[in-house]
Parts: C-alpha cells; sequence; structure tokens
C-alpha cells in the first residue's frame, strides 16, 4: 500500500474512533449540540460574546444542556432556576470538585484543596478539631495574639528606629505561643 493511502485510513480512523467515544459519552448528559471531533462546540461559541452564545443555545436546548469544550464534556446551567435546583434543591449531588489529573496521582487523592468526597470530609473534620485544639473560635487566643502583638511593638520601641533583625524577635514570638499551647 502506499504511505498516502495508509495516512488517509489512519486519520479516519482516529475520526471515527473520536466520533464514537464522543457518542457513547453523550449519552448520560443532557442534550446540547453536536460536536465537532477534537474541536467540539467551540465554533458554535462567540468568544467576543459569550453570554450571547449561551442564551441562544438555551433558547434550543433548555437551561440544561451540554458543551464540548474540544474532547471534554461541560454542562452548563443557564438561569437562576436551574442553577438554584442543582446548588440548593440537589447540591448533594453537586458537592463534589473536578478532576485534576496531575494532583491526583501526585496526592494519591488525598489534601485538602483537590480532594472531594468523602476523604474531604475526613480532612475538614481533622482540620477543623486540631484548629479547636489550637484555640481557634475561643476569646483565650485573641488574647494572646494582643499580648504577643504588645511584646512585638515594645521590642519595635526598644531599636528606635535603628535597623534590626526581624527575623530573631518573630520567630521568638511564635515559639514561645507555641510551646504556650502545648
Amino acid at each position: 500500500m502506499e504511505p498516502v493511502v495508509v495516512l488517509v485510513l489512519c486519520l479516519f480512523c482516529l475520526l471515527f474512533l473520536s466520533l464514537w467515544r464522543q457518542s457513547s459519552g453523550r449519552r448520560k448528559l443532557p442534550p446540547g449540540p453536536t460536536p465537532l471531533p477534537i474541536i467540539g462546540n467551540i465554533l458554535q461559541i462567540d468568544v467576543k460574546n459569550i453570554v450571547k452564545s449561551l442564551t441562544n443555545l438555551s433558547k434550543v436546548y433548555g437551561p440544561v444542556f451540554t458543551l464540548y469544550l474540544g474532547v471534554k464534556p461541560a454542562v452548563v446551567l443557564y438561569g437562576y432556576e436551574a442553577v438554584k435546583e442543582a446548588l440548593i434543591d440537589v447540591g448533594e449531588n453537586f458537592a463534589g470538585r473536578g478532576n485534576f489529573p496531575i494532583f491526583e496521582k501526585v496526592n494519591k487523592g488525598l489534601g485538602l484543596v483537590f480532594s472531594s468526597g468523602k476523604e474531604w470530609k475526613e480532612i475538614q473534620r481533622f482540620t477543623l478539631m486540631a484548629l479547636r485544639n489550637f484555640g481557634m473560635g475561643k476569646r483565650s487566643i485573641e488574647n494572646r495574639v494582643q499580648e504577643e502583638t504588645r511584646h512585638l511593638v515594645e521590642e519595635l520601641r526598644k531599636t528606635r528606629g535603628e535597623g534590626l533583625l526581624v527575623t530573631f524577635i518573630v520567630t521568638s514570638l511564635f515559639s514561645s505561643e507555641v510551646l504556650e499551647i502545648f
């Protein structure tokens, strides 16, 4: 076979595979405009006036529709009622965060910022417990901060405008605070 025929055949197979993947994934999603392979619905959105484009699409497909940004689908909620229903009425179903594959690989799905679901709730509970143990939400921590601030101001006044190494003062402030807590 000639190389041109092989190249055309490979491109046709890739195009067919892309169309098949998109159509099989669209069955579970809300209706929306038919995406083009690889670029999705990018050509159907006016970049200079995105709001007008989304308004026109919502008139055709309703307040909840799917757009493909490249090969990734994005479900669009258009209008107050759709957003209220999704975030308030059935908010538990939409409480998770999106996937960040690189962070999932590095952190194995853990961490406060990029985790979601059960792991996130456990981390949040632990963090709040640890912060409460350190005095968050209690009046005593505010008094400690004010006392340490007074000491810092006194140390700064002692210098009488001369140069000083602030690192030692600030480090000793925080280390004494940590020792008091423990």
